[in-house]
């Protein structure tokens, strides 16, 4: 079992930020939690505390790198395992965001892909990468798909509150969130108990 340690929500950010300003070069890092956890917020704190110092840090929403509806939404609109398997398009955030800057030199990166008001591609532009670029990604079930993070953190809620917390219309990705992680045996560099954002406790991979 991990142990874990409990933190202010504030130096729980500085717990993360110090981790990515302990390393060298672009930065590929993981937010992974369920939309009732907030991961998207929670990396924006990141970011500007990174930028801060000085260090250029930007953040990548999942939510901005859906499959088209006609993929999405093929066996219904609230079924549980298309959301695990078939909502986001994780081989476009891997091709379009995280391996253009695997390695040195010149790179750009997608910020969005798909608007999903409409259903059609957005036509972002491509954004340059800093040689000591930042970039979080945040949303759920990012963990146990081969993507290529340096540094990955989870952001977990138990069943209760994550039923308790996400919107009655989206009841249905509970089920998709929770399968995903008991099938999960990828573990994070900082797994957080999330349950209560106010108080949070962080445990370290060894």
């Amino acid at each position: 079992m991990p142990s874990f340690a409990p933190l202010t929500p504030d130096a729980l950010v500085s717990l993360v930020a110090d981790r990515c300003l302990a390393r060298a070069g672009r930065t590929r890092v993981a937010v992974d939690g369920a939309e009732a956890a907030a991961p998207g917020e929670f990396a924006t704190r990141v970011a500007a505390r990174l930028r801060s110092v000085g260090r250029p840090a930007e953040v990548v929403e999942l939510a901005d790198f859906l499959l088209p509806a006609s993929q999405r939404l093929e066996l219904g609109r609230e079924d549980p395992d298309s959301y695990r398997d078939r909502w986001f398009d994780y081989a476009a955030l891997a091709r379009e965001v995280l391996d253009p800057l695997s390695g040195p030199g010149p790179a750009q990166w997608l910020p969005r892909l798909r608007d999903p008001a409409t259903d059609r591609s957005i036509r972002a532009q491509r954004q340059p990468a800093p040689e000591n670029l930042v970039l979080l990604v945040a949303g759920p079930m990012l963990l146990g798909r081969w993507l290529d993070f340096d540094l990955s953190v989870a952001l977990q809620v138990d069943e209760r509150v994550l039923r308790e917390r996400t919107p009655a219309e989206l009841g249905f990705t509970v089920d998709g969130v929770l399968e995903h992680e008991a099938e999960l045996d990828e573990e994070p560099d900082i797994l957080v108990r999330y349950n209560h954002p106010e108080r949070p406790a962080a445990a370290l991979a060894s």
